[in-house]
């Protein structure tokens, strides 16, 4: 038995993942980063992101897009921009050294104000109910920034209310409902592989198409964007939830901003 509760590695929850027929056609292609997987990928998508295989909080994440015979990386709130693909590479393993990094097929997100937008899908385990999803809140980036994540100063909305917004009444809805099915299949995944995992942190986004996507999996999520929200009905669900397995939160969130 797999006695895990947490898994840092990226790429073996990648693989995990698509092991699965369900999800599989909701997770964006995900290679190991190098010099042949970055020019195809980006010749491929146009757009990647490049992340840590081991890392946390979007620290480290960059956004690479080709056009028009130039490279630009959107590092934090910076922009480098390169005229080779040789010059881009460079830069790229100057930035992140001998660290294992993925290349992942960048996804054009829903946008509030021109910044993007994903979904943090909460889904914990009970002692008697099992699994069950516990909270979903949207993250809106900082402005100038690629990543979502509150941590890097990201504002924290209710889930409805902006997939309404940005997708319509109709199709909110339904995508709300994917959002469960694709943490349930997620959490029955992780659950068969590691069965002593009691919580999950889905980190979706929907594209302009309407198409959800599963951009990352933490098994150690930070229930902070829940204490943004103005009704906390769910944070108090996932405390209690957590308090069943003997897990308690630091809920002190300086840098995410309530939408």
């Amino acid at each position: 038995m797999n006695r895990k509760t947490k898994v840092t590695s990226k790429w073996i929850k990648t693989k995990l993942l698509k092991g699965s027929s369900v999800l599989a056609r909701h997770i964006p292609a995900t290679r190991r980063l190098t010099a042949a997987s970055l020019r195809r990928m980006l010749g491929r998508h146009g757009m990647v992101y490049i992340k840590p295989v081991s890392g946390s909080c979007g620290v480290g994440v960059m956004r690479i897009d080709r056009a028009s015979g130039r490279w630009t990386v959107r590092d934090g709130v910076k922009r480098q921009v390169f005229r080779s693909y040789s010059a881009l590479y460079g830069w790229v393993r100057t930035r992140i050294g001998r660290k294992p990094y993925l290349v992942q097929r960048g996804i054009h997100m829903l946008r509030l104000g021109g910044r993007p937008i994903d979904y943090r899908v909460m889904i914990q385990k009970g002692r008697k109910a099992g699994w069950k999803v516990t909270g979903v809140a949207a993250r809106v980036a900082s402005p100038r920034k690629a990543v979502t994540n509150g941590s890097q100063g990201g504002s924290i909305h209710e889930a409805r209310g902006l997939l309404r917004r940005t997708a319509g009444k109709k199709r909110a809805a339904g995508l709300l409902t994917q959002f469960d099915r694709l943490a349930y299949a997620t959490a029955r995944r992780f659950g068969r592989a590691y069965p002593r995992m009691r919580e999950l942190g889905l980190d979706i986004a929907v594209d302009r198409r309407k198409r959800a996507w599963i951009i990352e999996v933490n098994t150690r999520p930070d229930p902070c964007p829940f204490t943004k929200l103005a009704d906390q009905a769910m944070l108090r669900r996932i405390v209690r939830y957590a308090r069943g397995y003997g897990r308690s939160y630091v809920l002190r969130c300086m840098k995410a901003r309530r939408g």
